[in-house]
């Protein structure tokens, strides 16, 4: 199936389970991949054949910039879920969340959730 995708778009949260993470808040980066046919947007180079994307990035960053969640599966089950809301030509999607820089002792690059939703789900 075809797909839209927006990667890594970057925003800042107040998501966390602990108190500076919700007081100081941090970087979240959110990648989306819609599946979305786009044979008839193809042929007629007409945006309402597809799904705008720029509307994509405003409903996530309202999101992620909103009201603050512990967890980001709740993060992304959100997304998730206003996006198959608003789009209905959105047949599933993927969406990723990550913390580039959670309050976990160690070395790694990252902690992120994938979910993937489907219309029916």
């Amino acid at each position: 199936m075809d797909k839209i995708i927006m990667k890594n778009m970057q925003f800042y949260g107040y998501h966390g389970l602990f108190a500076e993470e919700t007081k100081l808040g941090q970087r979240f980066n959110v990648s989306a991949e819609l599946f979305v046919s786009l044979k008839k947007a193809g042929k007629s180079d007409d945006m309402n054949d597809s799904v705008n994307y720029g509307l994509v990035f405003e409903i996530v960053k309202n999101i992620v910039e909103g009201i603050p969640h512990n967890l980001i599966e709740s993060l992304a089950e959100k997304i998730a879920e206003d996006l198959l809301k608003e789009f209905p030509k959105i047949k599933q999607c993927l969406i990723q969340v990550e913390k580039p820089n959670p309050p976990i002792e160690g070395h790694y690059d990252s902690v992120a959730v994938e979910i993937l939703r489907r219309r029916s789900d």
